[in-house]
């Protein structure tokens, strides 16, 4: 079937204590399999190279299913197999590729603030729109949020196609909600919003009032920035990587951290600083070209005012 069905360390041991007199197998967890796989070069096993749908009958049972693909598609019928994407019209896809790319670089960020980056199981995606729910098709949004929170902290892949399935296999639950704006319809989406529930955060800052790590996006110009962090506003473009600090709200602090990366010969490409009340706490979100060394990011928080910080990979 798949690479992973079967766990490939049992067999062998099974093979060994002969439990399992032989195997015979196509497919493998990776692949190509490391040339001293044990599993390979076991004399018990034959292999061969994922070629099993190589047969007269499977090429002739997906061109069945090919051909009743596209006579669905054709007829503006969402795809029934698990094994293609749900199909959205050109048009939808064209006026929602920025957003896609937003969805992605918030789920990105999110999961970056989840100290550990694991144990994440609760997570609601919103979107604040002046549209009609039925005039708003977010799956491909909630699959490129699944994508940007899975992959950074596992080696799977995560497309439209197993999306949906590869959240419930790792137990988080994806929950969407909508805020129906007043206003022209004309901009599909003002802005998202990702929600971690019941996880500590590495940046505690991106903590929300209501007990969440929460990050918030908006598509502008065509580029998508992060407009909130916890309870803090703040207007960063999502390009490159981010450095979050929260700091005593005080004159100086952006010279202070500037100067640190430009001592370091680290190029910042926006900076944006946003506070609950003057002279109190702010954060500000720094936008910067190139991943600044340890020794940099131990300078910034060396700085006195600076309370915490944390370096996100966009």
């Amino acid at each position: 079937a798949r690479g992973g069905v079967i766990d490939e360390d049992a067999l062998v041991r099974a093979l060994d204590s002969g439990i399992v007199a032989q195997a015979a197998l196509d497919v493998f967890t990776k692949e190509p399999p490391a040339p001293d796989s044990k599993l390979v070069l076991h004399e018990n096993v034959t292999v061969t190279p994922h070629l099993g749908a190589s047969t007269v009958e499977a090429q002739e049972g997906v061109a069945i299913e090919i051909a009743e693909a596209v006579i669905g598609a054709l007829k503006g019928e969402l795809a029934a197999s698990a094994v293609n994407a749900p199909m959205v019209p050109a048009e939808v896809l064209s006026e929602l590729a920025p957003y896609v790319v937003l969805a992605e670089k918030l789920g990105r960020l999110a999961v970056q603030l989840v100290a550990g980056g694991g144990g994440i199981k609760s997570v609601k995606v919103t979107y604040a729109s002046a549209r009609a729910p039925d005039d708003l098709d977010t799956r491909l949004l909630r699959a490129m949020i699944t994508k940007g929170l899975i992959e950074p902290i596992s080696s799977v892949f995560v497309n439209l196609v197993n999306a949906d399935f590869t959240a419930k296999q790792r137990g988080v639950r994806i929950t969407e909600e909508r805020i129906l704006l007043d206003g022209s319809p004309e901009t599909p989406i003002d802005y998202i919003q990702v929600h971690i529930a019941h996880v500590e955060s590495k940046f505690p800052s991106a903590i929300s009032e209501s007990g969440e790590i929460t990050v918030e996006g908006k598509v502008k110009d065509g580029i998508p920035h992060l407009t909130k962090v916890g309870s803090f506003q703040v207007d960063v473009s999502l390009e490159g990587s981010l450095i979050l600090c929260r700091q005593v709200d005080q004159p100086g602090m952006i010279g202070a951290v500037g100067s640190v990366l430009g001592e370091e010969n680290v190029n910042v490409s926006f900076m944006s600083v946003g506070r609950i009340a003057p002279r109190k706490h702010a954060v500000m979100a720094i936008g910067v070209d190139e991943e600044p060394k340890k020794s940099t990011l131990t300078k910034i928080g060396e700085i006195p005012a600076i309370e915490e910080f944390v370096f996100l990979k966009l």
